[in-house]
């Protein structure tokens, strides 16, 4: 998510100082011109804003560890624990800087073409001075008040996207367990009132069995986990199942794969592992800054 997400940066002229874990990958928002940091204290030195892309609080924790976020503006972009943001929040807040929370709904493909949505949560103007960066980025942005809001509904908005493909995934095996030609099966759903870009985009994954990652299992399978631990206490059996097949789906060795691959946990439950008694025995990035700043690892 955060090369794509650079480049349009860099591309649309935002001036731009980059980290990258994994050096090498810097490499092509370099050749749109953007400028490449040592370490993350060199690019919190020469960046009043940091857009941070990284898969977990731990990274996000390995980046900040020696950063000097005095007067700094610090954007955290990945979907973490609406808990740990807020402890991020605190952290940020007592350090002298300033923390705006941005999750973005979308995946690799809306990040390309700068189609991302975002979700801001933090001090009004620091908010409103964020949002000005986002244009080469997204097509729009909504502000949800204090920190946590942004992570709290970029969860809900999660819930809905794995119970869709999840459901989407167990039509499509419906229809194969009953010889249907899931090619019809395709063009019934995009001609009717439930066709959407993403149910698109996965059911041709499936049909075609081309699981080339957008959302790849085993980061659905982390988002699948976020959302059950928020729900505690609250009814939630969809996402609760949701996050069952996603476990079994990177179990059976597809982790790797597109969200859309949770079709071969039920392919496997179908051929005979049909209890979840059965599975419950196996179980066995990227930050970017602008003069604004950007780090990934």
């Amino acid at each position: 998510m955060g090369l794509p997400m650079a480049l349009n940066l860099a591309r649309a002229g935002v001036p731009l100082v980059v980290w990258n874990r994994t050096a090498r990958r810097c490499a092509p928002v370099a050749e749109a011109g953007a400028l490449v940091a040592a370490s993350p204290s060199e690019l919190f030195g020469r960046c009043a804003t940091v857009l941070l892309m990284l898969a977990d609080e731990t990274a996000i924790d390995a980046v900040l560890d020696g950063a000097d976020v005095r007067d700094r503006t610090v954007v955290q972009m990945g979907t973490i624990a609406p808990a740990a943001s807020a402890r991020l929040a605190e952290r940020i807040t007592a350090a002298g800087g300033c923390y705006v929370e941005a999750p973005v709904s979308g995946s690799r493909g809306p990040a390309e073409a700068g189609e991302l949505v975002f979700l801001l949560s933090g001090p009004p103007g620091a908010t409103a001075r964020v949002a000005g960066l986002l244009g080469p980025m997204g097509r729009a942005w909504f502000d949800c008040g204090a920190v946590p809001g942004a992570l709290t509904t970029k969860l809900a908005v999660n819930l809905f996207l794995i119970t869709m493909v999840t459901g989407l995934a167990e039509a499509f095996h419906f229809a194969e367990e009953h010889g249907l030609d899931p090619a019809l099966v395709e063009r019934v759903l995009d001609a009717g009132p439930m066709a959407s870009a993403v149910s698109r985009a996965k059911a041709a994954k499936i049909v075609s069995a081309d699981f080339t990652p957008q959302a790849a299992i085993g980061d659905v399978l982390k988002n699948a986990r976020l959302v059950a631990e928020a729900a505690a206490g609250i009814g939630s059996p969809l996402i609760d199942t949701c996050h069952e097949l996603f476990r079994e789906t990177l179990d059976l060795g597809h982790g790797a794969a597109d969200m859309a691959a949770v079709i071969e946990a039920l392919r496997a439950r179908t051929a005979g592992r049909s209890t979840l008694a059965d599975w419950t025995d196996d179980v066995g990035d990227t930050a970017v800054g602008t003069g604004a700043a950007a780090a990934a690892g």
